[in-house]
């Protein structure tokens, strides 16, 4: 056996390393941590990398009011499962809060159909500001986040009869998939598209969030940084057009994808990573947060499902996208805990990083899940993920 691995092992890494070679030759090889099984009845040793994102575990809104908020979507989008309402200060925050420590509420809800979730986040001791100019499709930063639906056309027909919301008519992109935008009573914008994949059923037109759509001043840096650190693969480069609201105008854009990973404690739920650049030809785009602070209204930040922080970390280091934020050890938010980290894209689109290492699963009976004694990388139970939804906003 012994003499079986000293061979196979070094060729298998010697392939991976060609292979990675030959795909990014211009960037830094980084590589994933690496595990080996062996399989006793043959004697054959299996040579596989972790995949160190496993989906979209929330974004964050910026609102005046995380309560009214969570029932809104809870109605709206179909995000009823809560996962935790916390009131505390954001100590580890104020590099993007103007070097103070604010108090805040943080409210987690989730959409059991699959996806991930809406991490409602409202100051509590200083008013919430708007964009004081209107944001504009192609502007930088999150310009709307992409929710997936078990059928698009009954989603249309289903926010076609709210007056709460407004849409557009059902559109395609270029390879014919449906979809159409919607603006919340908040100004806020969403892209709803046809689900590739279900956790479960419980009966709404909309599952969670699949994606979202990033305004970007260079398309080429920002899908490196994607790519290359949360993993996402290029699909799709086109010009796209919003004529009903930008006549004449057009944008340049790339869609990344990753499939679900099939690794991690919520990889079945969370699914599938959908991330639309986009890159405007006739104005300059805007930040959509200048001289505001992370917490105001708002797509305040995608935050990413984390297998291993401490080998992600190494990684953004050597890419030199270095975590902004490292809460490092263990982080409560009410029932829930972890290590949640933050870095920039190329254009300062705040990204969340979050390694859970405990969630309620039913906080009446006092029923935690504790990730850190874990042995393994595989998916959770879907009966035990399902029980999350027990909890009601």
């Amino acid at each position: 056996m012994t003499g079986i691995t000293s061979v196979i092992i070094p060729a298998l890494i010697k392939i991976e390393q060609t292979y990675l070679s030959q795909r990014i030759p211009d960037r830094p090889q980084i590589f994933n941590k690496f595990y080996l099984r062996s399989n006793l009845a043959t004697g054959y040793i299996v040579f596989t990398h972790m995949s160190l994102i496993t989906g979209i575990q929330q974004a964050g809104i910026g609102t005046d009011n995380a309560l009214d908020a969570a029932q809104y979507y809870k109605s709206l989008l179909g995000f009823k499962a809560l996962v935790f309402d916390d009131l505390a200060e954001a100590s580890l925050m104020q590099r993007y809060t103007g070097g103070n420590v604010h108090q805040r509420r943080a409210i987690l809800t989730m959409n059991m159909q699959g996806g991930g979730g809406l991490e409602l986040w409202q100051f509590t001791d200083k008013p919430t500001a708007a964009a004081d100019f209107d944001i504009r499709y192609g502007d930088l930063g999150l310009y709307a986040l992409k929710i997936k639906c078990p059928d698009i056309a009954r989603a249309h027909r289903f926010f076609a009869g709210r007056n709460d919301c407004s849409i557009s008519p059902k559109l395609s992109n270029d390879d014919g998939a449906s979809f159409f935008w919607l603006t919340d009573k908040y100004q806020q914008v969403f892209q709803l598209v046809q689900a590739r994949e279900l956790f479960s059923s419980n009966g709404h037109v909309c599952a969670g969030i699949c994606g979202a759509v990033i305004g970007v001043s260079n398309l080429e840096k920002a899908a490196a940084f994607y790519q290359d650190l949360i993993g996402l693969k290029q699909v799709g480069e086109f010009a796209s057009t919003l004529d009903a609201q930008y006549p004449g105008e057009t944008f340049d854009m790339l869609q990344l994808e990753k499939s679900a990973s099939g690794e991690g404690a919520f990889s079945r739920l969370l699914g599938s990573i959908q991330i639309d650049l986009v890159k405007a030809n006739h104005h300059i785009g805007r930040k959509i947060y200048r001289n505001r602070y992370w917490g105001d209204k708002g797509f305040i930040h995608l935050c990413f499902d984390v297998n291993d922080m401490g080998q992600l970390k190494e990684k953004a280091s050597k890419l030199q996208y270095p975590f902004t934020v490292d809460s490092y050890g263990y982080f409560e938010m009410e029932d829930a805990g972890g290590r949640f980290s933050y870095t920039e894209d190329p254009d300062g689109t705040l990204i969340e990083l979050v390694e859970t290492h405990r969630v309620p699963i039913i906080k009446k009976l006092g029923w935690f899940l504790d990730l850190k004694k874990r042995k393994d990388n595989k998916p959770l139970p879907d009966w035990m993920v399902k029980m999350m939804g027990l909890s009601k906003v």
